[in-house]
């Protein structure tokens, strides 16, 4: 039996199979027919399970408590890429960023230098890909701050790291239950316990 046909497709799907070397990240503004949040690691695709509803609440509170706070110069956006290199192109859950790197309506990524923090939310599949190789490749590229947010009871942890410029390497900054309080890179003060209200 065909991979195809387990996943309800015909004989004649064709898989997108990698060119010698692997994707490169502007590869993936141009291949047809991939699953929504499809990401770029080290030249290869990686696709998203379906996300739980922690997921999407946890971003929502996170999108919608940042934009209440940031500074003029400063957008949050979410599920947008950022092109660390040629074979890398992950995308965060929620991005704080520079409002002069906006492209245009028709743009697909963020420059690292554009990024003040990348948030992921812990999946049950990218716990790997959230927990050791995204930080690493977050910390190479410049990225100022890093927020790994995982579940604990059905409410978010934050794990909040901080770039060592000398090193390229985060260091870990706090650990935040029901309250994450910060003072950079601006004065941030979310209710984490409020995950489940609308507003």
């Amino acid at each position: 039996m065909s991979a195809a046909r387990d996943y309800g497709l015909d004989d004649d799907y064709e898989w997108a199979r990698p060119p010698q070397g692997g994707w490169t990240a502007d590869d993936l503004d141009e291949l047809p027919n991939l699953p929504p949040h499809t990401e770029l690691i080290d030249g290869s695709l990686v696709f998203v399970s379906p996300q739980t509803r922690f997921h999407s609440l946890a971003m929502r509170l996170l999108e919608n408590s940042l934009l209440d706070q940031v500074p003029d110069e400063l957008d949050v956006m979410r599920e947008m890429t950022i092109k660390l290199n040629k074979r890398n192109r992950p995308e965060p859950d929620v991005l704080v960023i520079r409002t002069d790197a906006d492209a245009g309506p028709k743009q697909t990524w963020f420059r690292p230098e554009d990024v003040i923090i990348a948030v992921e939310v812990v999946s049950e599949d990218s716990e790997d890909r959230d927990r050791e190789v995204k930080p690493q490749k977050y910390a190479r590229a410049g990225i100022q701050h890093y927020w790994r947010v995982e579940e604990i009871e059905g409410l978010p942890v934050v794990y909040v790291y901080e770039l060592d410029p000398a090193t390229k390497v985060y260091g870990l900054t706090g650990i935040f239950h029901d309250k994450l309080e910060l003072t950079v890179p601006f004065p941030i003060d979310i209710d984490l316990t409020a995950i489940n209200r609308r507003r």
